[in-house]
């Protein structure tokens, strides 16, 4: 690293792509900054990941005792307002737990808007940062429909800060988001319509897997409109009213804008420096490299086909400090890296889809009704199934499962998907019994 700079690794951004990787940088005795704009920790830890799963407990809880009724007797109701009081409990204090994490590790936190000046500068409220060597980290922000009357409509950052949860919602989008909150907000009381912008929610997961989600939140009242293009939202009395389709519309005390997300790549100076970026994000090559050479960039800002995921972005963040300090040379591999939506049940999968393996005869596709196991018959787990695919050679190579417990099961099934373990090596894993690892296992 040079001398003639301020530092020997900048990032612009502060999220999972930047501070897991940025802290042992740091450590290892590298002049590590890092400039945020808003809260140290990025999305996940401060609007995201976190605050989603700690309202989505709950729900959970009370599927739960759902099943297990006549055996654990019981009224149960979820308190809104004390579950968001809960959620910043959780959360509120990471911002300045990570940032200690990092001044603990010698980096420097900057704080405000960066902007490239040159491909070695940053400027940040109107002063410069040099550094040998460039991180952009950025993430992503929700995605706006740009129709009259958008000022009325919230993000998933609103929804999850709201104190109150209104009676009638309407949520607009078909992805992780919208069905995912549609899941939450039913189980508190709302009223919920979903707009689907075509017939097809959660498009890239196994849509029969999808097809029993949706068919489960219709069942509990959650109104699904397929192919509803917006035109308008507009304020009726202390109501909204959502229009669509030209001449369809319908009245809402609330609206959720889950039309997915985009790249933050405007206005930070990408084209001053020439780096290349297109609407999925910014372009790099094997080594997390830009199109400008000492320039490189991780996280949910990237143009990629791995999912744009914190795990994806740790993995990132981790390779290029390996990168930086010399104890790699190579491309970067990417692992096995599930994805899941939080919905009841959930839907996780990893690996090589059911889709895929129907369309390559080299794939065998094995499927298992969940609710035929017994250890899922202790928790009464009425939904549920699963596929797992094998390669030629007979190896686990990618699994899709929907039911209660399918991120516990989805978890358990990795390491024979990353290290392609042969059935003597299968033989030798022996799990705690009985339990959802063990029961998991014993499918393979």
């Amino acid at each position: 690293m040079s001398e003639k700079y301020q530092y020997d690794v900048l990032y612009l951004g502060s999220g999972h792509g930047a501070f897991d990787g940025a802290i042992p940088l740091a450590a290892s005795g590298k002049r590590v900054g890092l400039i945020e704009e808003d809260k140290v920790g990025g999305t996940c830890p401060n609007r995201g990941c976190n605050a989603k799963i700690t309202l989505d407990n709950p729900v959970q809880l009370l599927r739960h005792q759902e099943r297990m009724n006549g055996i654990v007797n019981g009224n149960l109701s979820i308190d809104w307002t004390k579950s968001v009081e809960h959620e910043h409990e959780v959360i509120d204090g990471l911002p300045d737990m990570i940032s200690g994490l990092l001044t603990s590790s010698n980096a420097e936190i900057i704080t405000g808007r960066g902007k490239f000046i040159d491909e070695h500068t940053i400027e940040v409220n109107g002063k410069n940062y040099t550094s040998d060597k460039i991180v952009i980290s950025t993430g992503q922000r929700p995605h706006r429909l740009d129709v009259p009357g958008k000022e009325f409509a919230h993000d998933s950052t609103d929804f999850m800060n709201l104190t109150k949860l209104p009676q009638k919602i309407v949520i607009i989008g078909g992805g992780y988001i919208s069905m995912e909150f549609a899941t939450i907000a039913n189980a508190v009381g709302s009223d919920v319509t979903v707009l689907l912008h075509h017939k097809k929610a959660l498009r890239k997961f196994n849509q029969e897997y999808v097809r029993q989600i949706l068919a489960d939140l219709d069942d509990r009242g959650v109104n699904f409109i397929d192919n509803a293009e917006v035109n308008s939202f507009e304020k009726d009395g202390d109501h909204f009213k959502v229009s669509y389709n030209g001449e369809e519309s319908l009245t809402t005390d609330w609206i959720l804008d889950a039309t997915g997300r985009i790249p933050n790549v405007e206005n930070i100076g990408l084209d001053t420096v020439g780096v290349e970026y297109n609407d999925n994000g910014i372009e790099v090559n094997e080594h997390l490299q830009t199109s400008v050479d000492n320039i490189y960039a991780s996280g949910d800002v990237l143009d990629k086909i791995e999912p744009k995921l914190t795990p994806t972005a740790i993995f990132e963040s981790t390779y290029l400090t390996q990168l930086f300090t010399g104890q790699t040379e190579k491309a970067i591999n990417y692992p096995a890296i599930p994805t899941v939506v939080f919905t009841s049940p959930q839907i996780a999968e990893v690996g090589i889809t059911p889709n895929e393996a129907a369309e390559d005869d080299q794939y065998t596709v094995k499927t298992n009704h969940l609710p035929d196991a017994w250890f899922r018959q202790v928790d009464k787990e009425l939904l549920g199934d699963n596929t797992l695919i094998y390669n030629y050679k007979g190896e686990l190579v990618g699994a899709s499962e929907i039911s209660d417990q399918a991120v516990d099961a989805i978890n358990v099934l990795l390491p024979a998907i990353e290290f392609k373990f042969t059935a003597e090596q299968l033989g030798r894993i022996v799990h705690l019994f009985p339990s959802l690892a063990s029961d998991t296992w014993s499918q393979i």
